[in-house]
């Protein structure tokens, strides 16, 4: 089934560098940031990216540093792209790959969530840079779920029940308010991280509490690109 991306899959073309494969997947969704903490093409290495992220104070898990360091952001850039500028970069389809400090951003503040054996939502997988970090952190006995809506006739704020309930979940595209049926596939004790907002937005993490409760809070100030329908995509709204 080609909405599912399995750890099996990921790390099958992350060893063979399979880059077609990966830019086949490109769907609505990363986010556009609002700050840079380099630009041009002074970095030409992934690790260079990964020791530069570190010394910026973006990466503060040893964990973390080691899944970017893994997944070679530029196995999932377009060819000719500087894939190692901290910036956003379209993808086609009117949509972007977010630029690397955001990714390492949400690995931050997923990681407690993303163990050995966890269940994680991608929702908006785009060319599936987050979900192969998500699939390496979660293992072979996890699952890494990535879901987009260019191939595939999806409502993506309905996430993906099938594999339900899930650790944690990741939001690559804004909504105006948080997806009742992504509230409904976070399992007890599960997080949530998704952009809120339209012209305004916030970067929210929503903690499904053991007892059903939820706790909301916002982290920073982003700007993402709209969870919208394939339709409004396609048309660039």
């Amino acid at each position: 089934m080609d909405l599912i991306l399995s750890y099996d899959f990921l790390f099958h073309f992350i060893k063979g560098h399979e880059t077609d494969s990966v830019l086949h997947l490109i769907s609505a969704i990363f986010y556009v940031p609002q700050q840079r903490f380099w630009s041009g093409s002074g970095i030409k290495k992934n690790k260079e990216m990964v020791e530069h992220l570190l010394r910026c104070g973006v990466i503060s898990s040893k964990k973390v540093a080691e899944v970017m360091d893994t997944i070679d952001r530029a196995l999932f850039v377009p060819d000719g792209a500087p894939p190692y500028d901290d910036s956003p970069m379209q993808i086609g389809y009117n949509a972007t790959i977010s630029a690397p400090h955001m990714h390492a951003t949400c690995l931050e503040l997923m990681e407690n969530y993303l163990k050995p054996g966890m269940h994680v939502l991608d929702v908006g997988s785009g060319t599936g840079y987050l979900t192969a970090c998500f699939a390496v952190m979660v293992g072979p006995q996890g699952r890494a779920v990535g879901v987009e809506h260019i191939r595939n006739w999806l409502n993506l704020q309905q996430g993906w029940p099938e594999f339900a309930p899930y650790d944690a979940i990741h939001v690559g595209a804004a909504a105006p308010e948080i997806p009742p049926a992504l509230i409904e596939q976070l399992k007890p004790g599960g997080r949530l991280v998704i952009p809120v907002g339209n012209i305004f937005q916030d970067l929210n993490v929503l903690d499904k509490n053991m007892d059903g409760t939820l706790t909301v809070q916002s982290e920073i100030s982003v700007r993402y690109v709209p969870l919208t329908s394939r339709e409004a995509q396609l048309r660039g709204c």
